[in-house]
């Protein structure tokens, strides 16, 4: 089909881009970080592809927070890209090696020192995860290892929900969040009330979004190969952001927060980057002192 001036990807690529990249992370390379304390739990940490690049503040926030409540956070050798996003452009082999590379890697830790769960702070590569028992389930040698990984990926949030968030929050002043729901997370993952129950355990007064249940148009590849219809989901989302009166959005997909930022009027972070601030860790880089003021 010939395509429209508005729906041409290379514009909605120039749209997306940052102004700036971050430099690499030292949290993204293999390694293990101990637990502060008495462990509690032993988990393994998804890097992501898109996210380590765009905001690798999200993985440092993730590993902090984890550790400061008592998790011991491994980032496994041989991990890579979860396989979504060709697997939403219907490259079958390419997303089955990206799964088969990382439920090797972790399963490499599960027979060695042991996973209570896998963390996933991107919530499209959480639900991708989740569905490798699924995607793989036709494959003898690997049908067993894939249930098994999926079995234990959990978003950062069903984690979080698990510790003692309430006991490590300081009662410094919290700005009012708008907490966006996506669709990745709580369709996909059915996780709805957990990113909730953290933010609020970290003294946030959340308001709730109209229309939560609508995509805010990243879905992925979507804002790629669909941009114009994508900047009118964008623009009706934005809408109901701005309605709540809220200073902040958090979000627990890169997907949405490359969307939504800078389109929004407000800053965008990941719903981790405000439970590590409001526990003892540094104001999230998009938040400006004036943000911070409830």
């Amino acid at each position: 089909c010939p395509r429209t001036a508005g729906n041409e990807p290379n514009g909605a690529m120039a749209g997306l881009a940052p102004g700036r990249i971050p430099g690499a992370s030292r949290v993204d390379t293999p390694q293990v970080f101990p637990a502060a304390g008495a462990r509690r739990m032993r988990v393994a940490l998804l890097s992501g592809c898109a996210q380590q690049v765009l905001a690798p503040e999200i993985n440092e926030a993730t590993v902090r927070v984890l550790t400061r409540l008592g998790c011991e956070v491994v980032v496994a050798q041989g991990i890579g890209c979860c396989g979504a996003l060709v697997h939403h452009m219907g490259r079958t082999e390419a997303a089955h090696d990206a799964a088969k590379a990382n439920i090797a890697a972790w399963c490499a830790e599960i027979d060695g020192a042991g996973l209570d769960a896998i963390v996933i702070n991107a919530s499209g590569c959480g639900t991708m995860v989740k569905d490798y028992g699924h995607l793989l389930r036709g494959d003898a040698a690997w049908a067993e290892r894939a249930a098994t990984v999926s079995a234990l990926a959990k978003d950062v949030s069903e984690v979080l929900a698990g510790l003692d968030i309430a006991s490590h929050a300081s009662d410094a002043p919290r700005p009012v969040v708008a907490y966006h729901d996506a669709c990745s997370l709580q369709h996909g993952q059915r996780v709805s009330a957990e990113p909730r129950r953290v933010l609020r355990a970290a003294g946030f007064d959340l308001r709730e979004v109209a229309e939560g249940h609508l995509c805010c148009g990243s879905a992925g590849t979507y804002n790629l190969m669909q941009p114009a219809l994508a900047a009118a989901l964008r623009e009706r989302k934005v809408a109901n952001l701005q309605a709540t009166g809220a200073s902040v959005v958090a979000a627990g997909n890169i997907g949405c927060i490359t969307q939504l930022a800078g389109a929004a009027g407000l800053p965008v972070v990941h719903t981790v980057e405000l439970v590590d601030w409001a526990t003892g860790g540094p104001r999230p880089r998009a938040l400006s002192a004036e943000d911070v003021e409830p």
